[in-house]
């Protein structure tokens, strides 16, 4: 668990008077909690989600009181690489949680040596999981796919201690074929065709 992150409300609109001084505007809303407009410190976030990574759980003081929250949503300067707006939900730590999860390819690909091409259609799933056991990210092994091959939601429902939400035809991973380039060249000839030039004089 993260240290707890001091906030405080945000009873003005400027948010952007707010960001140059340091920090972040926010909301957070959910169990036993009514929908607030706070202010944290853009430092302080930072340290709590290298601690506890993007889906974990931390600690907000709101009211003096703290909350255990998770990021629920946010808006990044991308320039900058910093987050500009967040979102917190107020969670039950007893109850389960539906959070949206990258999922990382591991394994050396077999299908690699015949060309194959490995692509990820989606690249995140839906779980059901208690605060406490939500993954930073779901690892897929992809070392026996060839060729031809797709991996679904299906293929790793039953590997895992979670409830994952999508259908079991959700698509993580496909290997396909190299892609072979044609390159047509134009012929500079017509066909059986000559041009000839004719001179045409007056008289």
């Amino acid at each position: 668990m993260s240290t707890l992150v001091k906030t405080q409300k945000r009873e003005h609109k400027d948010n952007a008077k707010l960001r140059k001084s340091g920090f972040i505007p926010a909301v957070v809303y959910g169990f036993e909690l009514e929908t607030q407009s706070i202010a944290l410190n853009e430092k302080d976030l930072s340290k709590a989600l290298r601690e506890v990574g993007r889906n974990g759980v931390m600690k907000l003081e709101v009211d003096g009181k703290p909350v255990n929250v998770v990021l629920s949503d946010y808006q990044m300067n991308i320039l900058k690489g910093q987050i500009i707006h967040a979102d917190f939900l107020a969670i039950n730590m007893k109850e389960e949680l539906e959070v949206n999860v990258i999922v990382n390819m591991i394994g050396d690909l077999v299908g690699a040596s015949e060309g194959g091409m490995l692509q990820q259609p989606n690249r995140e799933i839906t779980i059901k999981v208690k605060p406490s056991d939500i993954p930073e990210s779901i690892d897929v092994d992809v070392s026996n796919m060839v060729i031809g091959d797709t991996l679904t939601v299906a293929d790793i429902r039953a590997k895992k201690h979670y409830t994952i939400v999508n259908e079991d035809d959700y698509t993580l991973v496909t290997v396909s074929a190299p892609r072979v380039e044609v390159e047509e060249t134009e012929s500079t000839e017509a066909d059986g065709a000559e041009v000839t030039e004719e001179t045409i004089t007056e008289e």
